[in-house]
Formats: structure tokens, C-alpha cells, sequence
């Protein structure tokens, strides 16, 4: 049985959002799959229907059109937004397709091959694989390709790439909290005297962003232009500062093998347990203004759940033919 599956076709399905479409993504790259990523419709009036009975999800395609055959291999789909496509395609193909979702798909099991979901979530069953944190597209080689082409080497060390989300459905940030965790950071990398490499994301929005860009203005705040500097960030930082409200970010700055910094926006429960975990295992600590190095091994589960889903899916799908 040959271990290589790059002669397998693969989608990555997700509705257009940067976080769910990067978890499958890092799958695919992590099994070495061929892969195409697919987006479905986010404007649906059903989306708050089970997915099971989404009326014809095949016609879900982002921009128009609908999924047809030829069916791929594999289809990894991330987000709820995604799965009643993802059944549908399993189906059509009259199970040929291996379908493996990331997150709970808030249908029955049974439908997809594989779910992988963070352990915080509670499900649980046969066919699923649990993991600390999210699946992501950092791993070592990506990281040294990126120090190979350095965009920060100008600037003071320590550097410090500070990764901001911002509000999420479950919780909106006041400007206040903003304020704060910026004032933290300008007394914390003064007393270190080294720089900040700084990305927000869409969810900070403009007047959060414009608080820090206030407070830290001899920082390197990314503005949305040219090509996104997030890999260089976390390859050439010496620390990492990420806030809370995102495990996909938390994740992927655990995976570096440099001390990361939570500084939690608001507390949100779900993510308790993870960050619990990785304070344990020495991998992360509570941000509160004092910058200071340590080293562990770098928590690479995205390559873990590859090699547990490898023999499993080359078995199956040779199998099928």
C-alpha cells in the first residue's frame, strides 16, 4: 500500500471565512492531498435549519452554480455552513467520497467517515477525533520557508507578533477593553525594549484598531495590504501574544515552539479548559504585561491527526475501488 495520498483529490469546503477554510486546508496540506478549495453560499434564509434538511445543498456554491461530479476522494469540510454540502457529496457519490468534517456538524455522525472536534466541545464517538486545540496550516517546514524570506529583520528584538482578534457571536468588546489591553502591551514592550509586529483581524474592526495603532505607535501594525504577513510574524517573533477569543489563533502560535501569551478579551468558558491545558503542558501563560522566554515542544496536532487519519483513509478508499 503506497503511504503517499497525493494521488488522491481532495475539496476543502467551507463557507468563505479565512479560519474554517485554513483548519481544512491545514489537513489537506498536513496528509499531502491534492487538493481545491470549494466555498458555499453564507446568504442562505435556511442556515438556521438542521443541515439535514437544507433543501438542495448541492446548489450551495458560492458565486452561483452547483457541486457536480466528478466527486473527489476526499472532501474535508470545516463549519456548520458547510455540512449539509458535505453530506450531499458523500451521498451522490454513493459513499466513495471519504468525508471528514472539523467542528461539530450538528448532524448525525454517521454521515460523515470522520469528525474531529477540540476535546472543550464534549463530543463524542467512534468516529471522532478529539484534539486540544484547532486544526491549522503552521508546521515547521512552513515556518523555516517563511525565515528564508524575512520581512522583520530590521526591527529591535525581541520581537513580539501580537495576533488581535475581537468580537464573536457570543460576546462584543468595548473600545475600554482595547484601551487596556493596549496600554499592557506599550508598558510591556518598553520594559523589554524590543518591537511589535501587530495583525488584526476583521473582527477587531476600525476603532479598535485605531486604539492601538494610538497607543503603539512605533509598532508594525499590518494595514490589509500586500500579501498577509501572518506566517513571517510567527516565524521570526521570539514571543507571541495572542488574545483569546479565537483557539484557531492560539493553536497555531502553540505550534511554533515559542512562549505565547494569552490575554483573554473577555472569558469565555469554552475555551477554558484549552488554555488550561496548554498553561499546564508550559506551552502558554496568562498575558498581564511582563514579556519573558521559555521553550517546549512544539504542539503540532495537525500533523498527529494526520498520521492517525493516513492508513484509515488509504485502507478505506482503496477498499471502495
Amino acid at each position: 500500500m503506497p503511504d503517499k495520498l497525493s494521488h488522491l483529490t481532495c475539496w476543502c469546503l467551507s463557507a468563505n471565512h479565512a479560519g474554517m477554510t485554513n483548519q481544512a486546508v491545514g489537513l489537506a496540506e498536513a496528509l499531502e492531498l491534492t487538493y481545491e478549495v470549494h466555498h458555499t453560499r453564507q446568504d442562505i434564509w435556511w442556515k438556521f435549519l438542521p443541515p439535514a434538511l437544507w433543501p438542495a445543498p448541492l446548489a450551495m456554491k458560492e458565486g452561483g452554480g452547483s457541486f457536480a461530479a466528478p466527486w473527489p476522494d476526499v472532501v474535508i469540510s470545516s463549519g456548520r455552513r458547510s455540512v449539509a454540502t458535505a453530506m450531499a457529496i458523500r451521498k451522490a457519490s454513493g459513499g466513495k467520497t471519504f468525508a471528514i468534517h472539523i467542528q461539530r456538524p450538528g448532524a448525525p455522525l454517521r454521515n460523515f467517515d470522520l469528525v474531529i472536534v477540540p476535546e472543550h466541545d464534549g463530543l463524542r464517538g467512534e468516529n471522532v477525533i478529539t484534539t486540544r486545540g484547532s486544526m491549522h496550516r503552521i508546521s515547521q517546514k512552513r515556518l523555516t520557508e517563511a525565515r528564508a524570506t524575512p520581512r522583520f529583520a530590521q526591527m529591535k528584538r525581541p520581537l513580539v507578533a501580537v495576533l488581535v482578534g475581537g468580537a464573536t457571536k457570543r460576546a462584543e468588546i468595548p473600545p475600554e477593553t482595547f484601551r487596556n489591553f493596549a496600554a499592557t502591551l506599550a508598558a510591556a514592550i518598553s520594559k523589554s525594549g524590543g518591537s511589535i509586529a501587530l495583525t488584526p483581524s476583521r473582527r477587531t474592526g476600525k476603532e479598535n484598531v485605531a486604539i492601538l495603532r494610538e497607543a503603539l505607535p512605533n509598532a508594525w501594525i499590518w494595514d490589509g495590504g500586500g500579501e498577509n504577513p501572518y506566517f513571517n510574524m510567527l516565524a521570526e517573533a521570539d514571543t507571541i501574544i495572542v488574545t483569546g477569543d479565537s483557539a484557531s489563533m492560539v493553536s497555531e502560535a502553540s505550534a511554533t515552539g515559542k512562549p505565547v501569551y494569552i490575554y483573554e478579551l473577555y472569558k469565555d468558558s469554552k475555551f477554558q479548559p484549552m488554555f488550561a491545558e496548554l498553561q499546564k503542558a508550559g506551552i502558554a501563560r496568562p498575558f498581564t504585561g511582563t514579556i519573558e522566554n521559555w521553550h517546549y515542544a512544539p504542539a503540532d496536532e495537525t500533523a498527529g491527526v494526520a498520521e492517525k487519519i493516513r492508513s484509515l483513509l488509504l485502507a478505506r478508499l482503496l477498499a471502495r475501488k
